[in-house]
């Protein structure tokens, strides 16, 4: 996989280029609520927080959060929006995250782990900075356990492509395990539509996708041209959902 470096490429666009509904916010929130424990406040990381997508809505359904991002712009975004009293976001990664040790209940990564690069270290990471019995929220693509969103059909080696950046599920579940983690869990979301298909073309073209990342500029404007086409025939088309998966994992 190329690495996107969010420093000079998308920062710009992602936050919307990525943006939730609220109802589609809701169904990831009741998602997480269901693996965590009950209580509440719970003390929360969102690793890889990037623009902060998730972070306000984290910290108003469980209490405080500690959003951690390498890229200094997408920090920058993240902290020019928060509005929430109980969000700080600090520059960190998931193999450096910048909080004592045992200080967290529980940490999500939505669709951050196929950046890490020291994945070992990050489990061990993962595991210092929560508490004993911490869950760790694991919102990752899977090469074996793969979502197929409509558009990808569209591009040269679309599912090919897209599915060669993550892991297999079993590859992720044996790293954890091996530390000492256990599976709480696996299942998938079923996320709201986010819109028309028209709608979605237009985030698409933001290319703040890690999928757009790895083609080369002829493929880039063939899949374009394809989906272009596709799409002109009725844009007010509802965009098709998918089930996107879900794994948590609880800390020894």
């Amino acid at each position: 996989m190329r690495r996107i470096d969010y420093d000079t490429e998308q920062y710009q666009d992602y936050a919307r280029g990525r943006a939730l509904a609220e109802q589609q916010m809701q169904t990831w929130i009741s998602a997480f609520g269901a693996v965590l424990p009950e209580q509440r406040p719970l003390t929360g990381l969102d690793v890889g927080s990037g623009t902060g997508r998730f972070t306000p809505a984290l910290a108003q359904a469980f209490g405080p959060v500690t959003g951690v991002e390498p890229s200094v712009r997408m920090r920058e975004i993240a902290q020019a929006q928060s509005l929430h009293p109980d969000v700080q976001y600090l520059a960190g990664s998931a193999e450096d995250i910048p909080v004592p040790s045992g200080s967290a209940d529980y940490a999500l990564m939505f669709l951050a782990w196929h950046h890490v690069q020291d994945k070992p270290q990050a489990v061990r990471e993962l595991a210092r900075v929560l508490k004993p019995g911490g869950r760790l929220l694991l919102r990752a693509n899977f090469s074996d356990h793969h979502p197929r969103p409509w558009w990808l059909e569209y591009f040269p080696r679309g599912y090919e492509v897209d599915a060669s950046i993550f892991q297999p599920l079993h590859e992720v579940i044996a790293m954890f395990t091996s530390a000492g983690w256990r599976v709480a869990g696996f299942g998938t979301v079923t996320e709201p539509s986010s819109g028309t298909r028209g709608d979605m073309l237009e985030r698409l073209r933001l290319r703040t996708l890690s999928f757009f990342g790895q083609l080369g500029p002829d493929d880039l404007e063939a899949g374009f041209r394809r989906l272009e086409e596709a799409v002109a025939a009725d844009p007010g088309a509802p965009a098709p959902v998918f089930s996107e998966p879900l794994l948590t994992l609880q800390r020894p």
